[in-house]
């Protein structure tokens, strides 16, 4: 570790991934080093972590005290000692960077899939704290089958449930099943299956030594309603219409997948107006909500929540706006600033599988893309994540009366060329409603490369949508006269 490279740590200030240690008042114990490090490798970020030694809460150097003998620290026997005294060992890279004339031992964490604890069995996990800074918290069991699940180490949909036997499953489902293959495009090859061998085809059934062990998956499914409610407590889903403060419609339910999402569309349909919009001799109807945005917004929030927490997916409606909220966090490696263009990383594996050969969900399992690109060919604002946090996954459809001077355009532009894409939807979007864009603005909104960026606008440029002035990368991008409202 350099010392520029340690400044630049200290300057950014503690985050989820940085913890500064101080000794000025106090030997930080090698029980107390073993136990931080234990802690940062339980982290979700897929970044590596840092503990450093010597600096205080505020980024101030104060010094690590030595820790061998002759006054000083040997850093190859700080890593022994910390693999030692960790389960599963970890291994991590120290060094020992003056600053300021004072030594600040740095110990380079790496992110383990599996749950790291102490020798003598303590857990902790790297959190946000109740006062909103970063901490060690206890790392409780149920925990921990989450946190694989979010590194894609554990499918808990996988699971088989002890003692649960094919009678728990309703043949009603099974029908429910194959209609929603024939009604959605899904896998034609499981409508000649029994319903046991679509069970066996999904993975939602186990057979071992002639005795068949139903799955999460399974129950989740096809399960009875009075087997859900029991075996699987955490299953809940919550449809509500409010206005202001009053509360107009709460409903839960504790049903099979298919049958909650036929539910909650049937809400959809009958709370959705459509505005119609002449083309030609034809009129089209422009709804307020892209449907195809919603089924596909309900869908991934059933596929990717995380079934081993309590707590419903709601489905919230109010003047203007449709937020879906998904117990669990973002899947490792998923954030915000690259959740249109990272691979799909979906939480439950099998349960994923099975929605989409039902036609749920997209068979590309890019439903980001249609969620983002129904809404705004529809002529609603973007739909965004931004209210998630690590404990759940929120998404928000705004809607209402939509920009009919918009949809036209995208109409006329799309009769006279090829579709165009989520980039390009993204990128007019912007430019229609807030004016212009530059290529390092147009980037971020899509979340790809300047060089990527720039393509996407050209091809905008070409197909007479948009128009460029000024002179190389300063150049600012608008909707072209000939396209104008």
């Amino acid at each position: 570790m350099k010392a520029e490279a340690t400044r630049q740590l200290i300057a950014a200030g503690e985050t989820l991934a940085v913890e500064f240690k101080s000794e000025r008042r106090r030997s930080f114990s090698d029980r107390d080093l073993v136990e931080t490090v234990a802690c940062m490798a339980n982290r979700d970020d897929g970044e590596t972590g840092w503990v450093l030694l010597g600096v205080e809460d505020d980024g101030a150097v104060t010094g690590a005290r030595p820790r061998h003998e002759a006054g000083r620290t040997d850093p190859l026997r700080v890593q022994a000692l910390i693999g030692n005294r960790t389960r599963p060992a970890v291994t991590v890279r120290v060094s020992e960077v003056e600053l300021n004339g004072k030594p600040v031992l740095v110990v380079a964490v790496p992110q383990s899939n599996a749950p790291v604890g102490t020798a003598d069995g303590r857990y902790l996990r790297r959190a946000w704290g109740g006062d909103g800074k970063p901490a060690c918290v206890p790392f409780h069991y149920h925990e921990m089958a989450s946190r694989q699940a979010d590194l894609g180490a554990l499918d808990y949909s996988a699971l088989a449930l002890p003692d649960v036997g094919e009678d728990v499953l309703d043949p009603l489902e099974f029908e429910r099943y194959r209609r929603s293959i024939r009604e959605n495009r899904g896998d034609d090859a499981l409508l000649q299956l029994s319903d046991m061998e679509i069970a066996k085809a999904l993975g939602a059934v186990v057979s071992t030594n002639g005795t068949v062990a139903v799955r999460v998956l399974g129950l989740l499914l096809f399960g009875r309603t009075e087997a859900l409610t029991t075996l699987l407590p955490t299953h809940e889903v919550a449809f509500q219409a409010l206005a202001d403060t009053s509360v107009l419609v709460n409903e839960f339910f504790r049903l099979p997948l298919l049958r909650v999402y036929e539910e909650l569309e049937m809400r959809f349909r009958a709370r959705t107006n459509e505005h119609e919009i002449l083309v030609g001799m034809a009129r089209v109807g422009v709804p307020d909500y892209a449907p195809a945005a919603f089924k596909e917004g309900v869908a991934n929030a059933l596929a990717h929540r995380d079934y081993t927490q309590l707590g419903a997916v709601h489905v919230q409606w109010r003047e203007g706006r449709i937020r879906i909220d998904s117990p669990g966090g973002l899947p490792s490696g998923v954030r915000l600033d690259n959740l249109l263009v990272t691979p799909p990383r979906p939480r439950n594996p099998l349960l994923a599988d099975a929605l989409k050969r039902a036609g749920l969900v997209e068979r590309t399992a890019r439903g980001i893309d249609t969620i983002v690109g129904q809404q705004i060919r529809n002529g609603h604002p973007r739909p965004h994540f931004d209210m998630s946090t690590e404990a759940g996954v929120s998404l928000v459809l705004k809607g209402g009366s939509p920009d009919m001077a918009f949809v036209r355009l995208l109409i006329d532009a799309e009769r006279r060329g090829p579709t165009l894409g989520v980039d390009e939807l993204i990128v007019l979007a912007h430019c229609w409603r807030e004016g212009s864009i530059q290529v390092d603005e147009a980037a971020r909104n899509i979340q790809r490369s300047p060089h990527e960026a720039l393509e996407t606008l050209e091809s905008l440029a070409a197909r007479s949508l948009i128009e460029s002035e000024g002179e190389g990368e300063d150049r600012t991008w608008a909707i072209a006269t000939t396209a104008s409202r």
